[in-house]
């Protein structure tokens, strides 16, 4: 099946009334792509190609009919959840986090992370508590060019 645009977004729904679920399921990094060839998770093969600027979003729906929906979201990915519970918990971990180049999403009182083990010596030699967990990505991390 080629897809060739976004017809909409499901946002945080998890399921279509009365219509089966079928869902494209990518890592944080393919959400940039517009060019994919993949399969959704009842075996439909999907070819993606895309022709828009925005990355692709948790929730775009990519087909619908009288039977099914199809749309995507993100694998389930480890991650690390620092929560600093102090301003200067949050400056230590953010400068040793930028010192790194980490990709980091800021979520209400979470720092969130892709899981390195690199990182858990660092965060208990800060002191910033951290939990270890899985989760989806809703966007992809956005990079920002820099030099030295």
């Amino acid at each position: 099946m080629l897809i060739e645009k976004i017809i909409g977004n499901l946002g945080d729904q998890e399921e279509a009334v009365g219509k089966r679920m079928e869902w494209v399921e990518l890592d944080w990094e393919e959400l940039s792509k517009r060019i994919l060839r993949t399969e959704t998770t009842a075996g439909t093969d999907i070819a993606l190609r895309i022709d828009q600027e925005a990355p692709l979003q948790y929730g775009d729906l990519l087909f619908e009919d009288e039977e099914r929906v199809i749309a995507i979201r993100t694998k389930m990915e480890p991650v690390l959840v620092i929560r600093p519970r102090t301003m200067t918990e949050m400056g230590k971990a953010a400068f040793e986090l930028g010192n790194r180049h980490t990709p980091s999403l800021i979520v209400e009182d979470e720092i969130v992370v892709r899981a390195d083990h690199t990182l858990v010596p660092l965060l208990d030699e800060v002191g910033v508590p951290y939990e270890s967990t899985e989760r989806r990505f809703k966007q992809p991390f956005k990079y920002r060019g820099h030099s030295h």
